[in-house]
This record gives C-alpha cells, structure tokens and sequence, in this order.
C-alpha cells in the first residue's frame, strides 16, 4: 500500500514553479511525493519575451538546476489528459502519473485563432524559440528600414512595441489597438506613457479592430491596410483546453473555478493557479499576471502543506498594487494601484521607473532560490478591506 501522498504540478512557469520549490520545504519531514510535469527543460521568463523579441538575449534558466536538492522530480513532456475520477494524469510519452492532488498551473498563451491570418502570418510572444526566429527575422526588417506592427494594446504591447522601437532606432513601428494604450492608467502616468512612445517614434492606430493579418500588412475594420513586414500578436488569451475537455468546472475561457481556497469546485483534489484558475475576490474575478499569479502558488504549497499537518487554512486574499511597464531598457511607468486594480494617486517614470521594473522582472528566479532555503513573501499586497470577508 503507498503510503506516499502523490502530488503532480502541471507547468513549471513562474507559479508551478514556485508552487513546486515551495512545497518540497514545506514538506520536506512529510511523506510526500512532488512530480513536476513541463515540456521544456528550460525555465521561460514570460516577463521577458518582448526583450527577446526586440533581439537581446536571456539568462538560460534550467528546471533541473533550479529544482537540485529539493526532491522535486522533474518529468519533461506535455500533460495529455487528466481524469479526475481515477486521479490521473496521462503525459505524451504514455506515461501515467498517479495523484492525491493536482495541482495545475498551464498558464495562458496569446490567442492565434479568433481573427483570420493571425496563426499563418502573425508572431506571438508564447514561445521564447519563435521569439528568437522572430528577432532574427526583425534585425534583417531594420536592416532595410522596414516596418512592424504590434497588435494588441495591452501591457504587453505596449512593452512589446516600446522595445522593438528602442534597439531598432529605424524601423516602423505601429501599435493597433482597439482601445487607447495605457487606458487601465491614471490620466499623468498615461500621458508620460504616451509621450515616451511619441519619443520613440512609435505611431498609434487607436479604435478599429483587426479583421484580417495578410503576409506585409494588417486589414483593420474599416477597411484601411497597416503595412507591415512584420506582425507582432499580443491580442487576446486563451488557456489550455485540458481542464474542460476533463469534466473539471471551467469558466467561459477554460479556466478552472475554485473556491476561497483555490480548490476546483467541482473536484477538490485539484487545485489551479496563476492564470488556469479563475479566482474571484470581492470586487470580482483576478485577471492574469505574474503579480497574481505567484501568491496563488505560494497560498496553495502552504495551504496543502497545512492541510497534510491538520493545521486550520485561511482563504487567499489578493490586491493589486502597481501596473509596471517597461518603454525601452532606460525608461518606464509604474502606476501604483488599488486592490482592483484601478489606478491610485501615485506612479513613477523614468529610469527609475525602468529600475523598478527590472526589479520586478528579475525577482521571480531570485524567488525560488532562496524559497529552497527560506518562506519568501511573494506578495504585495492582501488587499485590504476590499478582500477582508467573513471567513
């Protein structure tokens, strides 16, 4: 008879691997099993693939490096199915791993599917090889004075956008986006964002969808053709469709509903993070970022670790504190925020602004480090009043 309880985390980005490096010293005296499954053996740092993209190059992170010393066993290849009733996850090599929990951290990937051409002829920051096709692609389209566009104005267009125009003075470079850049912002700190985008010559196309992505140009809804060499996609998420193809409780973008807990509400020996759960506060549903994403996996290693030690658990509490953009590697914003997310009175610019957001780019790998060894809060804010219910 096991006597091990069996653990298996799906993905190893920032949360299933802090979940995974924080659970093993959690319970290091227990008899417990901890398996993480993840294609690559190479950690991504998604807060970067626009650094990638514009052509620079990454520290090369190795999960096995990462994981060295505390038991964790690694296993490379991509979760197939899981059946929740037998407690059981099937990896493409045919391997079947058995659980007690499951705790499962895919992640999101940038939409390819919802407009026409995106998938042919567009490039996505979800992968860090295309990333580095796409910034070989990108010195031969400055080499020619060509030009690009991002599509998508959200914070990692704009990043995105702000990059490329930063390392390749020549280039081209226009943000099409539905809505204006930077909008989730106070009124000052969009304005400097704006004008930091004015500098870098980066040209906005605010207010038509795109309709169609065609190989040198970008169809929008009124008919105009954006020229484009190249097209960058930072429009729309989707999650993996695994939970929902399994009978788990899924929401309208695939992500698994879970209780106060992060429990799945419909199968609680599974527990979902980061961006594969949909996790509700008072003022309503977490959107996803590494800002969210890492306190859902250091509340869930401490609350199992709790459960297994018969110890009382507490409900996860989150509030938003800040929306930090790079614009370039010597400039930057951070609008400072309130537990939802709206903007607050203060925010910061300029290379300090850029300092800060390098500090919070290179935090996570720092993170795990010193997780193996010590409980790192990874948390910045609980949310105050605006998350305070009655437990």
């Amino acid at each position: 008879m096991n006597t091990e309880h069996r653990i298996v985390i799906l993905g190893a980005g920032y949360t299933g691997m802090l979940a995974a490096v924080r659970l093993a010293r959690r319970t290091r005296r227990l008899p417990v099993r901890i398996t993480l499954v993840n294609p690559s053996a190479r950690f991504t740092e998604r807060l970067r693939m626009h650094q990638v993209a514009a052509g620079q190059e990454l520290a090369d992170y190795r999960i096995p490096d990462i994981l060295a010393g505390t038991g964790v066993e690694f296993i490379r290849g991509w979760a197939t199915s899981v059946d929740p009733e037998a407690r059981l996850v099937t990896v493409d090599d045919d391997r079947v791993l058995p659980y007690d929990e499951l705790v499962y951290a895919l992640g999101s990937a940038t939409d390819t599917e919802r407009v026409p051409g995106v998938a042919e002829h567009a490039w996505t920051l979800n992968d860090p090889r295309a990333a580095h096709r796409f910034a070989g692609r990108l010195a031969e389209v400055a080499a020619q004075h060509g030009a690009v566009a991002v599509c998508g104005g959200g914070l990692t267009g704009i990043e995105a956008a702000a990059e490329i125009a930063d390392q390749h003075p020549g280039l081209r470079v226009t943000l099409i986006s539905t809505g204006e850049p930077g909008a989730m912002m106070g009124e000052r700190a969009r304005a400097y964002l704006h004008r930091a985008l004015d500098r870098l010559g980066v040209t906005r196309n605010v207010g038509h969808a795109v309709t169609k992505v065609l190989p040198d140009a970008v169809e929008l809804a009124d008919g105009t053709l954006v020229p484009a060499d190249l097209t960058l996609w930072t429009a729309g998420v989707r999650v993996a469709p695994l939970a929902t193809r399994a009978g788990i409780a899924t929401d309208e973008l695939g992500r698994i509903i879970v209780d106060r807990t992060l429990k799945s509400v419909s199968h609680p020996t599974i527990r979902a993070i980061g961006d594969a759960a949909a996790v509700r506060q008072p003022w309503g549903v977490i959107h996803g970022t590494c800002q969210s994403g890492l306190p859902t996996a250091a509340h869930t290693a401490d609350t199992i670790a709790k459960e297994l030690r018969g110890k009382k658990i507490r409900p996860f509490r989150f509030g938003y504190f800040h929306q930090p953009v790079s614009l370039g590697r010597r400039d930057g914003v951070i609008q400072f925020t309130r537990a939802d997310d709206t903007p607050g009175r203060f925010y910061l610019t300029g290379r300090a602004a850029a300092f800060y957001k390098e500090t919070v780019s290179s935090t996570p790998p720092k993170a795990f480090r010193l997780s193996k060894k010590m409980t790192v809060s990874v948390q910045l804010s609980r949310g105050g009043r605006a998350t305070r219910v009655d437990d």
